[in-house]
């Protein structure tokens, strides 16, 4: 089994990835640590004990996170993806398992010294834990077997901006932290999460297994869809973070092509913007495993199988 932390921000698809995390054989969660991206952390936090106790794995620990930015400040909530609370709008009974007193970042430390070279850390928000990680202890590049990251687009557009995607654009400083680090990092960016689509059709079957649990992504999962439509995709909604997930699982689900990945912190028009070399030059080494190609009708076939 694959020793993972999940790091997230618990909007709709994160809600996704963990409910395929701790249901897959393939994987112990150590914990899981939050931030901001699509709500504040204090709402992260929250929905993140409160799908956990739904789902029944209350055991697992949670651990509260970064509050902002490394430098910049924080920017809006998602609320037209995810809703006022981050779930759809869909209330849960409160949480009543309290909140690990350590900090997120301290967390992920402590699990690298106590297992090196067999630690994943999969972040599906802002990288600003795992970045104060680093920064805290550098000794984390050697001890942390890899970081799966959804976030990036180095093949098409972005979609807080043109260019941006949004859990980069969250704090564009501590992701290029984390890929300038040397730390080895996998990324599941657009390039190959807008492939991967749940669908209405989907929906459906859930609500007709008829589970508390099944019902409740569903409508969760149809909130979600109507913001995708929005925008102009009908068809269903991108499984963004359960394809972090996914890689972590089964490698095979992608194929990644090894480059130079730098992140643009100018704050101008590019801001945020993942900017890919593949050129074989000294100053362009491979930093980051870029995933360009996914095999999305095998892979949404196994988190439909393993989701809950």
């Amino acid at each position: 089994m694959k020793k993972i932390i999940l790091d997230v921000d618990t909007g709709i698809d994160d809600a996704l990835a963990i409910s395929y995390a701790v249901h897959s054989p393939a994987l112990e969660v150590l914990g899981i640590t939050t931030t901001f991206g699509n709500i504040t952390v204090e709402e992260a936090t929250r929905n993140t004990v409160q799908i956990l106790e739904f789902l029944g794995y209350s055991q697992i620990p949670v651990y509260a996170g970064a509050k902002r930015p490394l430098f910049r400040e924080l920017k809006e909530k998602a609320k037209l993806f995810h809703g006022e609370n981050g779930l759809g709008n869909i209330e849960l009974p409160p949480p009543q398992t309290p909140v690990q007193k350590q900090e997120a970042s301290a967390f992920m430390i402590e699990q690298a010294r106590r297992h090196p070279g067999k630690l994943t850390i999969v972040t599906v928000g802002s990288m600003t834990n795992l970045a104060k990680a680093i920064r805290d202890e550098p000794e984390m590049t050697a001890l942390v077997e890899r970081v799966v990251v959804m976030g990036g687009a180095v093949t098409v557009p972005g979609n807080r901006t043109p260019v941006a995607e949004a859990n980069i654009c969250a704090d564009p400083e501590a992701a290029e932290l984390v890929f300038q680090s040397g730390i080895p990092v996998t990324m599941v960016g657009l390039d190959v999460t807008m492939q991967t689509l749940l669908t209405r059709e989907h929906l459906a079957l859930w609500r007709e297994k008829g589970t508390d649990v099944s019902r409740l992504f569903a409508d969760m999962c149809e909130f979600y869809m109507n913001a995708y439509a929005q925008v102009g995709n009908v068809r269903g909604c991108g499984l963004h973070d359960p394809l972090a997930v996914g890689v972590v699982i089964d490698p095979t689900f992608v194929t990644a092509v090894p480059m130079h990945v730098s992140v643009d912190t100018s704050g101008g028009l590019s801001d945020a913007r993942t900017i890919g070399d593949r050129r074989k030059h000294p100053a362009a080494a491979a930093n980051v495993d870029v995933c360009l190609e996914v095999d999305h009708e095998r892979f949404v076939e196994h988190f439909l199988q393993n989701v809950f």
